[in-house]
Parts: C-alpha cells; structure tokens; sequence
C-alpha cells in the first residue's frame, strides 16, 4: 500500500473515533427522547419566630473621622441601652456601615461640604417577647438613632427546616405529574434520570416602614403594638426528568 493511502487511511480512522467518542460523550450528558418531565411545585405555610428592629443612625460633619466618631459615640449608646433593656449583646448587630463626602453645586460647580456617616444596626428578639418591641424602640431612639423598618422574620435554623420541607414537597409532586403524564401515555415510569431544584422563595413580612427619622419612633410602637405575625409562604420548584418505558 502506498504510503499517500495509509496516511488518508489513519486520517479517516481517527476522524471516525473522535465523532464515535463526540457522540457518545454527546448522548450521555443530553437526555434521550425517551424521558419524561415532571415540574413539581409546593408550598409551605409557616409562621416567623424572629422580629427583627432596624434602625438607622446618621452623622454629618467637616471631616470623615469626625462624622465616624460621632456616629460610633450614638451606636454605642444605642447598644447600651438595648443592652440594659435585657437584651444580650449577641442579639445586635451591624447590618451596614458607610462613610461618604456630601456636595453641594453652586455656578454649576460641585463644592464639598462635609462628610455623612451612616450605620444600620439591627435587634433581634424572640415572637415571644413581642411585649418588649415598644422597649427596643425607646432605647435606639433615646440614643439617637432612627427606625428604618421592623420585619417578622425566620430565624435561619427555621429557614433551612421549612426551605428542606418545601423542596421535599416540590419532589413528590414532580414524581406524581411525571407519573401520570406516564399513564396517560401507557407507559411505565422509570428511573431517575436527573433532577434540578429551579427555584426557592422566602420573603419576610413587614411590619412597619419608616423614613429613618427619630420622630417615626411613635409611630412606629403604635403599628406594632399587640401585632401578631401571620403565616408567610415559602414556595420551591423542581424539575424531575425520568426514563419511560
């Protein structure tokens, strides 16, 4: 055999394993038209057991450092008197702290004319010491702070619970549809050929939303006061894809 014909030949055996090897590895990651799909949907019903006060305190000054200080000086106070209300430290945290130059424009130019500081504090208390909500805003307001908004929320721990609930109940009903299109089809359903979790929603329930001014704080212990938290939703999808045969 020439050596012209054995070269073309190698060629167009190697052509011919590399497309086997390119649809074979093709075919395993796409499923076969044999398989039916099933989008399952569900719907957990819970009741939060977090209520969570956010405040807001805001410091204007000529220089940076001042406004951080004066900032820091009421978060402090804020903290203390939470603290002293008989909450425990764990129960405060900083949710966002920013310090930033404010301008003013005069004859179409930009002039500095100082710095904001801003801080987002948040308190954290059991659905069961609801009584004590009107105490949280006293103590953040006393200190100087404003109120930006009040939630009824779920604790991460409950999340995960209701989160791994709500999924479960999306499976099974991805299974029951498949199954029925199945039947409907006069076919067995058959193994698992792969599944996908598309969607998880929680959303917490607000309360009270305030401008993050000092004079909401009346307002605020007035909307929130012998308020209970209803049930919220928590909803997840998946989509289930299996063999028929």
């Amino acid at each position: 055999m020439e050596k012209s014909v054995q070269i073309t030949l190698i060629i167009v055996i190697g052509i011919v394993v590399v497309t086997s090897i390119g649809y074979t590895a093709f075919s395993s990651l796409v499923p076969s038209s044999n398989t039916i799909t099933g989008n399952g949907q569900a719907t957990v019903e819970v009741i939060p057991d977090l209520v969570k006060v956010y405040f807001n305190v805001e410091t204007s000054a000529d220089t940076s450092q001042e406004a951080k200080d004066e900032n820091a000086e009421i978060v402090d106070d804020l903290i203390t008197a939470v603290v002293k209300k008989g909450f425990e430290r764990k129960d405060i945290q900083t949710q966002n702290f920013n310090i930033y130059p404010e301008y003013s424009w005069k004859d179409r130019e930009r002039e500095l004319i100082g710095y904001k500081a801003s801080h987002s504090i948040v308190v954290e208390m059991s659905t069961d010491d609801l009584d004590d909500i009107g105490k949280v805003i006293d103590a953040g307001v006393d200190a100087g702070a404003g109120i930006s908004y009040i939630n009824f929320e779920l604790s991460q721990e409950k999340e995960n619970q209701y989160k791994a609930e709500a999924i479960k109940l999306a499976a099974e009903d991805a299974k029951i549809k498949a199954q029925a299109l199945a039947e409907g089809l006069d076919k067995d359903l058959g193994k698992l050929v792969s599944v996908s979790d598309e969607n998880f929603y929680y959303t917490p329930w607000r309360a009270y939303s305030g401008s993050g001014m000092l004079e909401d704080a009346q307002v605020a212990k007035a909307e929130t006061t012998n308020i209970q938290p209803g049930e919220q939703e928590i909803s997840a999808r998946v989509t289930a894809i299996f063999k028929i045969k």
